[in-house]
């Protein structure tokens, strides 16, 4: 697998950086509408604050749309700006120490073992596991902190580990690991299922 090079890391900083920006701006903004909620009034008037901040919301974007249509130059402004906030959105992580020597051949088959068995476990008796609840189980038990689906998925690629666009498991359908796709155990861990 050849390693990725240094655009190929930027943009996907950028891109990590963009879905990061567009979550809390979704959330700020849900926030927003939801506070409008009048709980001294109930029926349709204790949501005429919500839907008034709605349509404030709506007609923003769409003045913004408007104004990029009929001045697109004003993007020369905003593209830059956009980046920088979606590259600030990006929390700091702690400097890590630099690696001696790359992670030995044994090592990363033994996490590729690991975390195939791990898959093994979750997908039971179903067609297959979503990455978004393989990532719960791993940060539930204080693995892949601060991590995304995306960076999951990348992990799992790193690995070796097949992952496909649409799983359908109860359902819903969405990035997972099929288990038609999963390898067969090891030799050694199928004799020690064995004895």
């Amino acid at each position: 697998m050849t390693e990725p090079t240094a655009m190929q890391r930027s943009a996907r900083t950028l891109t990590h950086g963009q879905r990061l920006l567009l979550r809390r701006i979704a959330t700020r903004a849900a926030a927003w509408v939801r506070a409008g909620r009048r709980d001294d009034l109930t029926g349709l008037a204790a949501i005429l604050g919500c839907i008034l901040r709605a349509v404030l919301l709506a007609a923003g974007a769409y003045g913004a749309w408007w104004a990029i249509r009929r001045w697109p130059a004003v993007l020369w402004l905003l593209v830059p700006l956009w980046c920088w906030a979606a590259i600030r959105s990006i929390p700091k992580a702690a400097p890590e120490a630099p690696a001696e020597d790359p992670p030995a051949v044994e090592e990363t088959a033994a996490q590729r073992e690991q975390l195939l068995d791990l898959i093994r476990t979750l997908v039971g008796d179903r067609p297959g596991v979503h990455l978004s609840t393989l990532l719960d189980h791993l940060q539930k038990h204080g693995q892949a902190e601060g991590w995304e689906v995306g960076d999951l998925k990348d992990r799992l690629t790193a690995l070796q580990v097949p992952v496909r666009k649409s799983v359908k498991v109860a359902r819903r359908v969405a990035y997972g690991v099929h288990r038609d796709d999963l390898p067969q155990s090891s030799p050694t861990e199928a004799t020690q299922d064995a004895a």
